[in-house]
């Protein structure tokens, strides 16, 4: 089922599963997932607040990182010949505690416009990855033309459409996004998501955090890739005390993280599309965040990782946040 609704004074679309789910967004605040329910629990961390992400970039809920994921290791950047330079006061542009450009331009756009249910996702766009069967589907579909604003082609000028085709199917949330290059440009692929997770009423000492096996990134003080890193095994731990800030690369899809306690697990599976990953988790607050993303950090600028969209070709990268029992 799909309702529209409300959330903090914002227009809203709230998918409700019959199996206790229920994921809300907001199209008109950058297409973020404000909340998702289990029941009367909110799994998602809400941090400021839909209005401080909205008007100021700070992250909540499960926000799209478009069109770089984390940061940027300075204000320029090349790509196919083509030299970009992040002006002072570039609109969307937000910085890191070290000042660099950090979760690219969308933070809080209001350029999506949602799409009516007769229009067909991309035929490379599944809806439910790995669903079968004649459950009933409800999905959300909305697309921001980013070739339409000068603004933000002047931060990125790669013309492209982005599209999101969201979908709640029994106890899981399914997102996948579809960038289709409009210009004579190929397009960049360098963003990503970054969903705040959490366990209401468990304390973080009992978190359980699970990662697949992946190569880990050193990074630099500013928390830049160096070039370097090495492969670490699959492995599962209590988070406790511990402050995460790391990058991988080589997920392979369908490879899955969680955490888990309290009975309740929740997982995010990089279903396709996304061979990086960043893992974070503040000692200052009780989130985990297991970031899909499409290249690593500073990918723009390092190239390490960057695949591209040829001009009048279209990609489309899926995830998925399931809840079940603890295991």
């Amino acid at each position: 089922m799909i309702e529209t609704t409300e959330f903090e004074g914002f227009a809203a679309v709230t998918l409700r599963s019959p199996d206790g789910l229920a994921a809300t967004f907001a199209p008109a605040a950058g297409m973020v997932c404000v909340s998702l329910r289990d029941g009367e629990e909110e799994l998602l961390g809400q941090r400021k607040g839909l209005a401080a992400y909205a008007h100021d970039g700070k992250t909540m809920g499960v926000p799209l990182l478009h069109p770089w994921a984390n940061r940027l290791a300075g204000d320029g950047y090349a790509v196919d010949g083509v030299r970009v330079e992040l002006a002072p006061g570039q609109p969307g542009l937000r910085r890191d505690p070290n000042g660099l450009p950090i979760h690219g331009l969308l933070a809080g756009s209001p350029h999506w416009r949602t799409l009516p249910a007769s229009a067909a996702a991309p035929g490379d766009a599944p809806t439910a990855p790995g669903a079968s069967g004649d459950a009933p589907t409800d999905t959300l579909s909305a697309e921001l033309d980013f070739g339409a604003h000068p603004e933000l082609l002047a931060g990125f000028p790669f013309p492209h459409t982005i599209r999101l085709d969201v979908t709640l199917r029994g106890r899981t949330l399914t997102i996948a996004t579809t960038v289709a290059a409009t210009g004579e440009r190929p397009v960049p692929l360098s963003y990503g998501f970054h969903p705040y997770l959490r366990l209401p009423g468990v304390p973080r000492a009992q978190w359980r955090v699970e990662l697949p096996a992946l190569r880990h990134l050193r990074l630099d003080a500013r928390s830049i890739p160096t070039g370097a890193g090495e492969p670490v095994a699959a492995t599962a731990y209590a988070l406790a005390e511990r402050a995460l800030d790391d990058g991988f690369t080589g997920v392979e899809p369908g490879a899955l993280f969680a955490v888990s306690g309290g009975g309740r697990r929740v997982e995010v599976r990089f279903e396709r599309g996304y061979p990086a990953a960043q893992v974070f988790a503040p000692l200052a607050e009780d989130v985990v965040c297991f970031e899909p993303m499409t290249a690593p950090t500073n990918a723009l600028v390092s190239h390490d990782g960057l695949r591209s969209v040829a001009p009048g070709a279209r990609d489309t990268a899926v995830f998925s946040i399931g809840v079940t029992e603890e295991r």
